[in-house]
């Protein structure tokens, strides 16, 4: 990895997992990173972490609760007031499989932090990317895009939830929001790039099972197929940093399934960048959040 010195990254997320491994690599290696954060005790605890093992570390904690769109658009404006520059933004935060809930503004509680809240923030940000050479944006998807498809007709989830299939909708969003967000960069001749990512299967604290705690063979079962979150954060490290990306890449663990492994490009499931679904969930995300992309 480059040195990054001079260069700000916002990790959304990052206060643990994926997030805070990445937010720890590239702090190491002279990046200003802004921790991007919901609970700030937690986010407290996350830069103490860093402070004490990188010294000096340029860190700074910032609050963010993707699940409401005022707070997505007061964090952008505080952003962009202390700061001149974005060389790179990681939409990392998620949650996955919880019981039925909304966001603040009434969404779908998965479809709204994983993608909306994302989306609205990279919207407020563009501004900021576009004026920082050699900038680019890397959100996270997974492994569950594969067989998920929008249910546009039931994007709250009144006509019906279950969890892990509106995970893999709000993963698969991610997705074709980044390959989308790469197509129009380029057409308006836009030198930030866009680029997709996912962990594999890690190891992370994401695998809850609602509010109850993970049992014993679940884990158990994880240790085996998963790998350590530190191992987890490479494809996000990679797509951060790779100088050789074009921008559209989807970077992910080569082994078996992708599952696990070393960063490489990977090719997502068949057929996943239907263009008139990409387009589609551009217009409903921008309608929903009232974020509109000036490029």
């Amino acid at each position: 990895m480059a040195n990054l010195t001079g260069k700000t990254v916002i990790i959304t997320g990052a206060n643990s997992g994926i997030g805070f491994e990445a937010a720890r690599h590239l702090a190491a290696k002279g990046a200003h990173v802004i921790l991007a954060v919901r609970n700030m005790e937690k986010g407290e605890a996350a830069l103490a972490s860093i402070k004490e093992e990188i010294n000096p570390a340029s860190v700074e904690l910032m609050k963010l609760d993707l699940a409401d769109l005022q707070s997505v658009r007061s964090f952008a404006s505080a952003v962009k007031e202390k700061h001149s520059s974005l060389q790179v933004l990681i939409n990392n935060a998620g949650v996955m499989i919880p019981p039925y809930g909304k966001t603040k503004d009434g969404f779908e509680l998965q479809f709204g932090s994983n993608h909306l809240g994302h989306f609205a923030l990279t919207g407020l940000l563009l501004s900021l990317l576009k004026s920082t050479p050699g900038s680019r944006v890397v959100t996270l998807s997974s492994i569950a895009h594969r067989g998920a498809s929008i249910d546009f007709d039931n994007l709250d989830g009144s006509k019906g939830y279950k969890a892990m299939k509106f995970y893999g909708q709000s993963k698969l969003a991610n997705l074709l929001f980044a390959k989308e967000l790469d197509n129009r960069l380029k057409q308006h001749g836009i030198n930030t790039i866009s680029v997709a990512c996912h962990p594999g299967i890690s190891n992370t604290n994401l695998f809850n099972l609602g509010k109850a705690k993970t049992p014993a063979f679940i884990k158990g079962l994880m240790a085996l197929l998963s790998q350590p979150a530190e191992k987890g954060a490479l494809p996000t490290i990679h797509a951060a940093t790779e100088g050789s990306l074009k921008g559209g890449e989807y970077i992910g663990p080569d082994g078996r399934g992708n599952r696990k492994g070393k960063p490489a490009i990977e090719t997502p499931a068949q057929g996943v960048y239907n263009e008139e679904t990409m387009k589609k969930l551009w217009s409903v995300s921008e309608q929903l959040t009232g974020v509109k992309y000036e490029f």
